[in-house]
């Protein structure tokens, strides 16, 4: 009788042992976390995001205009491109400057109306009121239209200043020099940016 109980009560146990070990909460595996992403499918820039710049040709800010745009040279006029246009722009207007001018300032090349979306000013362009792309030529203070090709007085170097403006119109005037267009940038311009380069004879 006593060893009856006794073979009951062990196989009684058994049986809630084995129930208990099924439910038991074992801890799950932690999940590895996958692989990082890899650094060159990162976003790079070397201005900040959304930013307005112009550059000139291929060449560094404050470093020399080279020869072909100049009087020593073919003196055609350098490739001008532009990134982060501000939202509202519907212009471009790009001037060119010479501050050291022995009579002040001279502006050697005027293009309004400049398509945004466009990207460039490609080289050379020609002297002609409409441009390709449907920008427009002022007149410089020589008085011609397009562009003047920088050409100081031997032995002294200027500064020539590339500025763009983004402008909230088209600019409306048949025929236009640096004070008209100055007036139609009051109250109009949403940014500007600029490129200065040097040169000497």
């Amino acid at each position: 009788m006593h060893i009856r109980w006794f073979v009951f009560s062990v196989m009684v146990i058994s049986v809630l042992i084995f129930f208990a070990g099924c439910t038991s909460n074992t801890p799950s595996p932690p999940v590895s976390p996958g692989p990082e992403k890899p650094s060159y499918i990162q976003t790079r820039s070397s201005a900040p995001s959304g930013a307005f710049t112009i550059r000139v040709d291929s060449i560094s800010a404050g470093s020399v205009l080279p020869d072909v745009y100049s009087c020593k040279g073919a003196g055609e006029s350098p490739a001008v491109s532009w990134e982060g246009i501000p939202s509202g722009t519907k212009s471009l207007v790009l001037i060119l400057d010479d501050p050291d001018a022995p009579a002040g300032r001279f502006t050697h090349w005027l293009v309004f109306n400049i398509p945004p979306i466009s990207g460039e000013l490609s080289p050379a362009q020609p002297n002609v009121k409409v441009l390709a792309n449907g920008a427009q030529q002022g007149q410089t203070s020589a008085g011609s239209r397009g562009y003047f090709a920088p050409c100081p007085p031997i032995g002294s170097t200027h500064r020539y200043v590339f500025r763009l403006y983004a402008v909230d119109m088209d600019i409306t005037q048949p025929t236009a020099d640096r004070e008209s267009i100055d007036w139609a940038l009051t109250g109009h311009t949403i940014a500007q940016t600029e490129f200065i380069t040097t040169f000497k004879r």
